[in-house]
């Protein structure tokens, strides 16, 4: 296992392990280098949306490095005030990006009106082709139950912030037996739980930092995690997290860790 490795999706497209998250990377030079320091270190996923006002960086950095659409896994969502537009919201992001078709879309929050019908939007970009997956991101299993009811394409992912200080088992466990593959956004807490002691004890054992372990323990669930950073170093240090693994033990002690943390929203208010 490396940097490179995947997961199969339902559909049989690929998707790496590891990716990079883009949300609040500033467009312009920032993103641009913060896409191209984690492409020249080896990630080939990158995780952007409509809504992060990043597409056409991301999209200047992926022609600036030269690697062919085909070894990359690019990820874009629809926001939130485009449910009802999604078919030109999607052609939009494909225009700032620069690229022909994207490797997974996704409808961004569930919001209550507007959901299903952004999901029937997506099930038709699905089938041009111009999207090789299509799924949500922070859907609940109340949200899910709802829309397998009624599509037509079961969603290839669902991407939710998840840590070990969010250890949402249910959904897990849901999403698993769906054949959704669950993405974890903000693994690292957004720094807020890197100094808990027991993380602390943990990664000074395996000679890792923190955030390598929280991504790594994503990773042991069969995750495919995205951890975000605008720092070249720490970019490097999150991709190093497959030259180790975690014992059972100490995968069962970081999973009693969860306290229902959130560092986003909390979806399980939108009914």
């Amino acid at each position: 296992m490396d940097i490179h490795s995947t997961r199969t999706l339902h559909n049989g497209v690929q998707i790496p392990l590891l990716g990079l998250g883009t949300w609040q990377i500033l467009s312009g030079p920032q993103a641009e280098n913060v896409v191209g320091w984690a492409l020249e270190s080896g990630y080939r996923h990158i995780d952007t949306a409509a809504a992060y006002d990043n597409e056409q960086s991301v999209g200047r950095a992926i022609e600036r490095s030269s690697i062919p659409h085909n070894e990359l896994f690019v990820t874009t969502k629809l926001w939130n005030t485009d449910h009802l537009i999604a078919e030109k919201a999607f052609a939009t992001s494909l225009k700032k990006l620069n690229l022909s078709y994207v490797d997974l879309y996704l409808v961004h929050y569930p919001i209550s009106q507007t959901r299903i019908q952004a999901w029937k939007s997506l099930e038709k970009i699905a089938k041009t082709g111009q999207a090789r997956a299509i799924g949500v991101s922070n859907f609940t299993v109340s949200h899910l139950k709802e829309l397998l009811e009624q599509c037509e394409i079961v969603p290839a992912v669902n991407q939710v912030e998840f840590s070990p200080f969010l250890f949402q088992k249910e959904l897990l466990e849901y999403c698993q037996k769906n054949k959704i593959q669950l993405t974890a956004y903000s693994p690292l807490t957004r720094g807020l739980r890197l100094d808990d002691d027991r993380l602390l004890d943990l990664a000074d054992r395996y000679r890792k930092t923190p955030a390598q372990l929280l991504i790594r323990w994503a990773i042991q669930h069969e995750i495919v995690v995205i951890p975000k950073s605008s720092q070249k170093g720490r970019i490097i240090e999150n991709g190093n997290v497959f030259d180790f693994s975690l014992t059972a033990k100490h995968m069962d002690v970081l999973d009693n860790f969860n306290e229902n943390f959130r560092v986003c929203w909390d979806p399980t208010k939108e009914t």
